[in-house]
């Protein structure tokens, strides 16, 4: 389950936002229960997430944002669906969500001339991942924004499929991890060789 939570008391109140999944917003409805509102697709009942009003009521929240996982953050969350009526679980991936990269192959996608087919080892996994940078190369170490991962704009990386073909995460540009004074030109960030594959990549956003 990709889990994310968000929290921001000055821009929406004393909300804490955990999302788990997409639906269909077409179809989307709530259930309230307490201090908890899970939002659901009324037809199949695939959860979206659940929203905790006077989360501060729960827990300790101090970011402003994004909130950082932890494995007690995750048993805070399961206590406050219990006390509040909900019986099912979140249960979440908390492996790190940026990592270096090793671009072990790029092929020209078939249906695209501007995107290229990449098979990336991630230490633990090979994904396959298109990307649009002018520069990436086979042999290259790059930062992997694997799906799950929140970018500093706030875009969630998801599986898709790109002209027909699937892709299982992001190759990153340096400016689009903020890093200070990246360069503007289209390109992702190419990390040097002695950097370990699978390692985490240390974000400051």
């Amino acid at each position: 389950m990709i889990v994310n939570a968000f929290y921001n008391e000055k821009g929406i109140g004393d909300t804490l936002i955990i999302t788990v999944g997409d639906i269909d917003a077409e179809k989307r409805t709530f259930e309230r229960k307490g201090d908890v509102a899970k939002i659901y697709q009324e037809d199949t009942g695939a959860v979206a997430g659940y929203n905790v009003f006077h989360a501060r009521r729960y827990l300790t929240l101090d970011e402003k944002g994004k909130v950082s996982l932890t494995e007690e953050k995750i048993a805070a969350f399961n206590r406050i669906l219990k006390e509040n009526g909900f019986e099912e679980e979140i249960e979440a991936d908390l492996s790190p969500k940026f990592v270096v990269g090793y671009v072990k192959s790029k092929d020209k996608h078939p249906n695209a001339d501007k995107l290229s087919i990449c098979q990336v080892d991630v230490g633990e996994a090979v994904l396959q991942i298109v990307c649009g940078a002018p520069n990436v190369e086979a042999g290259q170490k790059v930062v992997v924004a694997k799906v799950g991962a929140v970018m500093p704009s706030g875009l969630v990386i998801k599986p898709s499929n790109l002209r027909g073909t699937d892709s299982f995460g992001m190759l990153c540009a340096a400016r689009e991890l903020a890093i200070p004074d990246a360069p503007q030109e289209k390109g992702i960030l190419v990390l040097g060789g002695e950097t370990e594959t699978g390692s985490v990549f240390a974000t400051t956003f």
